[in-house]
Order: structure tokens, then C-alpha cells, then sequence
């Protein structure tokens, strides 16, 4: 409970706390041996009652409660009976909520039966006990929860409850629930555009008004800060996702060989990528919401899919395969794909905004017969790394113009000007703080001057840009002094800051760029990001056009987002903090990838890899069946210890690997597993491996 003091322990309730544990055991093997032989006496329900009592989180009990109910309806005829029924398990609730007033499975009981809309609700003893908990403890968001809940259930105007909100604000500025509830409402009455409620402007300016009230009033509360935060995110972000960069980009001419043209390795594969980078998440891309018309996928059916390494379903990134490695041409033919999205009610984000800006674009690509005859390895000597040969000046990347990347219009929205008027208000205002040394004054001015730079990204004001991208980096150095126990979330987002400033355009990215040219290849776009302090990637869809990637000697933890670059072929993750092969699944992903040095990482070096429960174990989890497995099985490789290296390996097809330096290779059979996952692999650890 909020603002309650913890009791010290005294030597009488270690005996209390043995009693109360030998009781629940008890009670536990009794509801348990009930609830497996389907027994729903009344002594039996009582025994669940007492269990309850003492322990609300016994979520057994309250699904042994479930079924019981649903068992005893069958048994009663008059409505007098069932409302009798639900109103002893609402009790039961009551009496719950009084031991713990946060207990998931009591809140989650209580939705349940009035959901089964047996019987007329009682809104009036609902609301009750919602003004009993709150008076207790304002903050109780599972009250909020459950409030939403009522309102929806009953229909209540979400314009009254944002009333209540404001009463409950007006009370406590320090109502972090009441802030996210407001949030909540806002959200929804903006995008049903309600009455009152046409103009996100005239309700942001409000909004913004009432949360500085707030923080001048205590800024060492975070309630408002977090609320402002909310504020700021509305305030500098499109209403609606946008499609931001693509590949290949538009107008582009690809091949595998040609000089005169941008080369493609994936082709080597029989396979062209066409990726395409939205600036937020979203879902639902399809055949129908994407149409390609190109003469290599008449009468194919192309499935879109999403890179991003969770299973939500949003994603930020989507890629499309076309086959031609079964096209029939002759000599040198060109192929034309072009790609378009209209309006489309499919394309959705997480926020549940609509797509709405259509785009359309092209590109060509070129194959030869030659070009089919070749070696599929691209690779034939080892590469080597040098992060400390300097970098040729004056050069562009191969047969692309960086501003061909993006899709997107760069005027400046018709609504910037507000947004900038409202940013830089707030700037100032929050640079009068009286408390100098506040943190959450600093990461919101550092959040504010980067919403700004964002705002002038849109037009041509690169100057200006710069300036506030370097305050903002000030502001993060602080942070990370000032606030030690979140230092890496502050180091995380001074890369983000860093990584913009790097990519921003052609003019600031020449000095990290060159043109690589290995025998028997092209020549790859090569870009060499050393010794920058990055601890994860960001602006990838600035990079679509990157071959030849150098990473090392920095502090990456994560290397989300590279995914997203499909032409990929050389990457140097050496001398960074990577821990774990599931840090590296976006690399499972990119189908060129050929040469990858995870050298002087620390993979293995963690008794306990927390990471790995962010990858869904095959021992934990129902995945599809594999081969790998069985494979490793067969050369006597422990499966249960190496499954997150098997699943890294099996989906990755390298030519060269450096791997020295991590703990992991110490480990019995981890090289055997390495070739026997990767019969492709020349090169180990700069060593010939056939």
C-alpha cells in the first residue's frame, strides 16, 4: 500500500508465519483434490472460501470457483436463486480485496461473473466499493482498471469520467493512476473527434497548462512527469504511420555484377528483398494492402512479413521475398516491380491509427545468365577489419542518392509550426526550473529538443537541428552522472541521439563511408561506425543501402534493428557486450549475411542468461520440429545447454565467422556444433576451415 511504512519483523511472527503456512498447505491439497475429482459441495466451496481468505493469489481457487459456479447454475431455475449465487461469490470477492487489494485473480473473478450477465448489476454498490478502495489508496490501479471497466459496462460518457479524473487530480497532483487514466479517455475522445474534442491543439494546450501546474507545484513528483511525457509524445509524432524509407529504393536499377547499377547480393540467393520501413509499428500488410505489378509474381501469392523479433504482429519493419531463381531469360534481362499502398483500413498501429498516405514507387533489376553460373559464395578470401585505416573522402555510395531512400514527403507539415511554437515554449519554460540538479527536468528538456530536431528534419533547418541534438546529447551525459542506477536506459538513448546525428544525411555520414572492393565482387557500400560509445542501433532505415557494416569496439548490448538491412554481407560486431546468441536473432533474418566477427564479445561469460527467456525456448514452447537438433544429437553435442546456438546457427549461412574471445568457445563441442551447422564456413576465427 502507498505511503505505508514496513513493520520491522519481531521473533513472535516467525511462529505465526510457520502456522499460517502449515494452513495453507492444508487448505491448498484440499481444494486441489476437489477441484481434480469435480466435487462442489458447499463444504467444498467453503474450504476454497478459507483458502481465499488468507491467500487471494491462489488462482486455482478462483478457477475451481469458476467451475463450480458454472456446475451449481445448472441447478437453479429461479432468478431470486441466481442472484443469490452471484451475490455469495461477489462477497467472496469483498472479502479478498480486503486481505489484498491488488489480487489479479479477485479483480479478474469479479469482471468474470458480471460479464455473464446473469443478473442485473448493482452499478450503485460497484461504485461503492470502488470509492472505498480509492479512499484507501488513490493509486490502486486496479481499482482504475475496474472503473474503466464499470464505465464501459454501464455505459457511462468517458466525457464524465474524465471529470473524475480531474477531480481525483485536483485532490493528489500526485494521482499517477488518475494521469494515466486521463490519458486513457483522451486518447479515445480525440479519435472519435467527440464533441469538444475536434481539436488535438486547443486540448493539448490545456493539457499541457494542467501538468505544469503540477510540476511546478512538486517537481520531484514523477506522476506529471511521466503524464508530460504522454503529452509530448501526441504533441511531435504524426497521427497517423507513415511508410519512411524503402529497397530497393525508388528508381533504382539492381544487378549482381553490373557496375553501372546497385549490386544485390541476396540475387545470389535467387531471392529479392523488397523491405519497406514504416516510423512506428504497425500490422496487417498483405497481398491487398501492398500490391506489387511486376511480371515475376503473376499468379504468386507474396506474403509480407514482419522483422521484428517479437510475436506482437507490429513491426516497423516488413519484407517481401521475390523468387527469380527459377526466371527464364536470356542473356541480360531486366525486370521492373512497382510497389504501391493506397488509404488502407488494414494497415494499422498500435495506437490503432489507420495508414493514409499513399505511396507509390519502383525500381528495376537486371540478371544474366553469368550471373546464375557464378560460385553462390560471394566470399572467397578472408576478410580482414581495420577500424583504424582512415577512410577515403568525397565518396558516395555506389549508383544511389541517399535522398532516394526515403518515401515520405520532406515538406514540413501543415501542423509543425504549432507543434514547434508549443516545443519550444516548453523549453523555456522547463529551463526556469528552479532545481537544477532534477532528472526528470533534464531527460524532459532532452526529450523536448529532440521532438523539436525531429520537427525540423521534416523541412531543411539542419543547422538548427544540429543544435538541438547537441544539447540533448548534454543532457544525457548529465543523466547518466546524475541518475547512475538508470544509466543504461540514458546511454541507450544518447546512441539513439548519436546514431541520428551520424545518418541525418549524406554530408555527415561521408566521414564514416567508403567503397570496399574485394576480388572477385562489386564493390560494397561500407560504412565504419568504431568507437562511438553505441550501445544499440537506431535509425536503420537510413542504412538500407549498407553492404559491409563495421560495429566494433563499441558498447552494443542490443543490436535490434539490423534486421531491416537486407543487403547486408560483412558485419564486425567485435569488442562489443553482447551476452547471448538470442541478443543476435535479428541477424537470422538477413539473407546475404556471409561474414559476421562476434570476436571479444561475451557470450557465455553469464552463468545466468536472463536474455534467453526473451527467445522462445524449444523446450519450453511448442516450435517447429528440427532437424538441427537430432543432427547435433548424433555428434554427441548437449542439446539442452547449446539450443539458443543451434537456433542461431541453423538459420544463418556464413562463409566466415570470427568467434574468439567469448567464453562460449571454451565450452566442449561448441566448434563441432559451429560446422556442423554451417557446412558453408571457409574461415573460423581467421583460421582455414576446408
Amino acid at each position: 500500500m502507498h505511503g505505508r511504512p514496513r513493520r520491522p519483523a519481531k521473533p513472535e511472527d516467525a511462529a505465526a508465519a510457520e502456522a499460517k503456512a502449515a494452513k495453507l498447505r492444508d487448505l491448498q491439497e484440499h481444494v486441489l483434490r476437489n477441484h481434480h475429482s469435480r466435487t462442489y459441495t458447499k463444504e467444498a466451496l467453503g474450504l476454497s472460501f478459507k483458502l481465499l481468505e488468507i491467500n487471494p493469489e491462489a488462482y486455482t481457487a478462483w478457477n475451481y470457483r469458476k467451475l463450480a459456479f458454472q456446475h451449481n447454475l445448472g441447478e437453479l431455475s429461479e432468478p431470486e436463486a441466481v442472484k443469490s449465487a452471484i451475490d455469495d461469490e461477489l462477497r467472496v470477492v469483498e472479502v479478498a480485496l480486503r486481505q489484498n487489494p491488488k489480487s489479479y485473480g479477485a479483480w479478474y473473478h469479479r469482471k468474470w461473473l458480471l460479464n455473464q450477465k446473469l443478473a442485473p448489476v448493482d452499478f450503485k454498490r460497484e461504485f461503492g466499493l470502488l470509492d472505498k478502495l480509492l479512499k484507501m489508496d488513490a493509486r490502486n490501479f486496479h481499482g482504475w482498471n475496474y472503473r474503466r471497466f464499470l464505465a464501459g459496462f454501464m455505459g457511462v460518457p468517458e466525457e464524465e469520467e474524465l471529470k473524475y479524473t480531474m477531480d481525483k487530480i485536483s485532490d493528489n497532483f500526485s494521482n499517477y493512476s488518475a494521469w494515466h487514466n486521463r490519458s486513457i479517455l483522451l486518447s479515445n475522445l480525440l479519435i472519435k473527434q467527440s464533441k469538444g474534442f475536434e481539436s488535438k491543439q486547443k486540448i493539448f494546450s490545456e493539457e499541457f497548462e494542467l501538468v505544469i501546474q503540477a510540476l511546478f507545484t512538486d517537481p520531484r513528483d514523477q506522476s506529471g512527469w511521466f503524464y508530460h511525457l504522454w503529452l509530448l509524445a501526441q504533441t511531435s509524432s504524426p497521427e497517423n504511420p507513415q511508410l519512411i524509407a524503402s529497397w530497393p529504393s525508388n528508381g533504382s536499377n539492381c544487378s549482381l555484377s553490373s557496375l553501372n547499377s546497385i549490386c544485390c547480393y541476396s540475387l545470389k540467393e535467387g531471392i529479392l528483398p523488397i523491405v519497406l520501413f514504416f516510423n512506428e509499428p504497425v500490422k496487417g500488410l498483405s497481398s491487398s494492402s501492398v500490391r506489387l505489378n511486376s511480371d515475376l509474381v503473376v499468379g504468386k501469392n507474396i506474403q509480407w512479413r514482419p522483422l521484428s523479433v517479437t510475436d506482437s504482429g507490429h513491426s516497423n519493419c516488413w519484407v517481401a521475398y521475390l523468387e527469380v531463381s527459377n526466371l527464364e531469360y536470356n542473356s541480360l534481362q531486366q525486370f521492373s516491380v512497382e510497389v504501391s499502398i493506397t488509404n488502407s483500413d488494414e494497415i494499422v498501429s498500435r495506437s490503432g491509427s489507420n495508414y493514409n498516405c499513399p505511396v507509390h514507387f519502383s525500381f528495376t533489376f537486371k540478371l544474366s545468365n553469368n550471373d546464375v553460373a557464378q560460385d553462390t559464395d560471394p566470399i572467397h578470401d578472408l576478410i580482414s577489419w581495420n577500424c583504424s585505416e582512415p577512410l577515403p573522402s568525397h565518396v558516395n555510395p555506389s549508383c544511389i542518392s541517399f535522398e532516394q531512400l526515403k518515401i515520405t514527403n520532406t515538406s514540413v507539415h501543415k501542423e509543425s509550426n504549432w507543434h514547434l511554437e508549443r516545443l519550444s515554449d516548453e523549453i523555456e519554460l522547463f529551463r526556469e526550473l528552479p532545481d537544477d540538479n532534477s532528472k526528470f527536468a533534464k531527460l524532459t528538456l532532452a526529450r523536448l529538443l529532440l521532438a523539436c530536431a525531429a520537427i525540423k528534419s521534416r523541412g531543411s533547418s539542419l543547422v538548427e537541428r544540429k543544435g538541438y541534438c547537441d544539447e540533448a546529447l548534454g543532457f544525457y551525459n548529465d543523466l547518466i552522472h546524475l541518475d547512475p542506477s538508470h544509466k543504461r536506459y540514458y546511454e541507450d538513448e544518447r546512441s539513439l541521439v548519436l546514431m541520428d546525428q551520424l545518418t541525418c544525411d549524406m554530408d555527415a555520414l561521408k566521414k564514416y563511408f567508403s567503397v570496399k572492393v574485394l576480388s572477385k565482387l562489386a564493390p560494397l557500400n561500407h560504412v565504419q561506425l568504431c568507437r562511438l560509445s553505441l550501445t544499440c542501433i537506431g535509425f536503420a532505415e537510413r542504412l538500407l543501402w549498407v553492404q559491409m557494416l563495421d560495429l566494433s569496439h563499441n558498447n552494443l548490448r542490443s543490436i535490434e534493428g539490423l534486421e531491416a538491412l537486407q543487403q547486408l554481407v560483412c558485419l564486425n560486431l567485435s569488442n562489443n557486450h553482447i551476452s547471448s546468441f538470442t541478443a543476435l536473432e535479428p541477424l537470422t533474418k538477413i539473407v546475404s549475411l556471409k561474414v559476421l566477427d562476434l570476436s571479444s564479445n561475451e557470450i557465455g561469460s553469464h552463468p545466468i542468461d536472463t536474455t534467453r527467456y526473451i527467445c522462445s525456448s524449444p523446450f519450453s514452447h511448442k516450435v517447429e520440429a528440427c532437424e538441427a537438433f537430432e543432427e547435433c544429437r548424433k555428434k554427441n553435442i548437449n542439446v539442452e545447454e547449446f539450443w539458443d546456438a543451434i537456433l542461431f546457427f541453423k538459420h544463418v549461412n556464413l562463409i566466415q565467422l570470427g568467434f574468439k574471445g567469448n567464453a562460449v568457445v571454451d565450452k566442449e563441442n561448441f566448434r563441432t556444433l559451429v560446422l556442423t551447422l554451417n557446412p558453408s564456413l571457409k574461415w573460423l576465427d581467421g583460421a582455414r576451415v576446408h
